[in-house]
């Protein structure tokens, strides 16, 4: 999977704008759903939607510190679930 930068992306969309989606996505090599995804992304986040290569969209109106406890949450989460699941197969396995 290829991964490009903002400023390749930011690029890509200008000149698909001015010679069209189809013509930018063969003269780049970028598939024409990938250009077209970009697109969309600038459409409904604006000069915030391509933050680079490999990251997911990051909404401006969260603080770096917010995104990162929401990681964390997810992770205790998960590992919550994880031990509930242990816990069951022990007490399973106690009451035999």
């Amino acid at each position: 999977m290829n991964r490009y930068d903002k400023a390749f992306k930011e690029e890509a969309i200008r000149l698909s704008d001015e010679i069209g989606l189809k013509k930018a996505a063969e003269q780049l090599g970028v598939a024409y759903y990938t250009l077209q995804d970009w697109r969309k992304r600038r459409a409904l986040h604006g000069d915030g939607a391509h933050i680079g290569s490999g990251h997911a969209y990051a909404p401006t109106d969260k603080t770096a510190r917010e995104i990162e406890l929401e990681k964390e949450i997810g992770e205790l989460r998960r590992a919550n679930e994880i031990l509930k699941d242990a816990l069951g197969f022990f007490a399973k396995d106690r009451k035999r």
